[in-house]
């Protein structure tokens, strides 16, 4: 690997970011860090929490570097929380380490190395070329309820809305540069619960057992075809996730029976259009559905924003990057709200997993591709 000042600066910011242990949600001493490595370059840092028990309370940072008066604004967004670390890692999770071409701690890849990048791009781009902020909050891997919800509202306040949006996510899935995401499906879980009548067993004329309506309740979910996808979404899928009863007598009908659904929907669908849909069903079998919905199917169409990153990509590692929305959630599901977002970052491979590792030559050449999109986001 070529060592150069790009590489010793996002290294050290990684390395600093990664020894911080900071499993969800983050706050203090990961923030400390983040707001030491942004001041110094010209940002104003906000740090605030929200929320309150149980899902808060949450810590969160806007930070801006305003450019000129009417100029363009560019917005990095990204999270400083991670999963818990888990057992068995060959050096200590929180304890940065290099060996070989390789930076092993947690949050390496999802998403500390990025936001390395993020930084050490933004210190490329001059002051007047654009207004740049950093949108990241210390709860993205939790209930994300106080995190990047609470962010917007407080970029709202203060009018600091930006043209475009960068989420630092691991997109890349072979190599780096060869996805980002436009979009991404929506999430809803939805609770089943089915009332019966208990009873012994040998009198089943005396009792309801709601096992045997839960049963028909799922069995009719399953049977359903939401759709059969779209130009740029996957088909929606409905999938049972638990089954609870709780009878711990073998001679006794049940009281009760429930049961969890999750579904993954496109653009073809609402949050609560499904769950009303759902509930209809629950209620010809006699049951209840309590839906909650974690996010809405959104899309980015392919058009200047894309091409403007996939141009970065080219010119940095030779390849041009998928399009996809494909995989699960993210708190680009919230910023879009906001402005056009997208999603790039890092490959996937390692993250969640234990060792989890980023190659150094990846977080250089990241934080490379960052600064060429914050100057042509910000060029317009």
């Amino acid at each position: 690997m070529r060592k150069s000042a790009m590489t010793d600066t996002v290294l050290q910011i990684a390395e600093s970011l990664i020894a911080c242990p900071s499993v969800t949600p983050a706050a203090g001493l990961v923030f400390d860090c983040l707001d030491a490595q942004l001041a110094p370059l010209g940002f104003a840092v906000h740090r605030f929490v929200a929320g309150e028990a149980p899902d808060g309370p949450v810590e969160n940072l806007f930070a801006i570097r305003q450019g000129p008066e009417g100029s363009r604004h560019f917005a990095f967004a990204g999270h400083v929380d991670v999963v818990p670390p888990g057992e068995g890692w060959a050096s200590a999770p929180f304890a940065p380490e290099v060996r070989g071409d390789l930076l092993y701690g947690r949050g390496a890849v999802d998403m500390k190395g990025a936001i390395a990048a993020m930084v050490a791009a933004a210190a490329q781009v001059p002051q007047d070329a654009g207004t740049i902020s950093f949108i990241i909050t210390g709860d993205e891997e939790g209930p994300a309820r106080y995190g990047t919800v609470a962010l917007i509202e407080h970029m709202r306040s203060v009018g600091a809305i930006p043209n475009l949006c960068l989420v630092g996510e691991p997109t890349s899935v072979n190599r780096l540069g060869d996805t980002m995401k436009v979009g991404r499906r929506g999430s809803t879980n939805i609770w089943l619960e089915v009332e019966g009548k208990e009873g012994h067993v040998a009198y089943p004329h005396l009792a309801d057992n709601p096992i045997t309506r839960l049963v028909a309740l799922l069995a009719e979910l399953d049977d359903l075809v939401l759709d059969e996808g779209t130009d740029w979404f996957q088909a929606s899928n409905l999938e049972v996730t638990d089954i609870t009863v709780g009878n711990p007598a073998t001679n006794v009908i049940p009281a009760r029976a429930s049961a969890r659904l999750s579904i993954r929907f496109n653009d073809l669908h609402s949050g609560r259009e499904l769950g009303e849909r759902v509930s209809e069903i629950a209620a010809k079998h006699g049951g209840t559905a309590r839906p909650v919905v974690y996010g809405e199917a959104f899309l980015t169409p392919p058009g200047l924003f894309s091409e403007l990153i996939a141009e970065a990509v080219e010119a940095e590692l030779g390849i041009r990057p998928e399009a996809s929305t494909s995989g699960g959630t993210s708190d680009a599901r919230f910023l879009k709200d906001l402005c056009p977002v997208i999603e790039f970052g890092l490959c996937n491979a390692t993250m969640h997993k234990r060792d989890e590792a980023v190659a150094i030559a990846d977080l250089v050449a990241l934080a490379r591709i960052y600064a060429r999109v914050a100057g042509a986001a910000l060029a317009g």
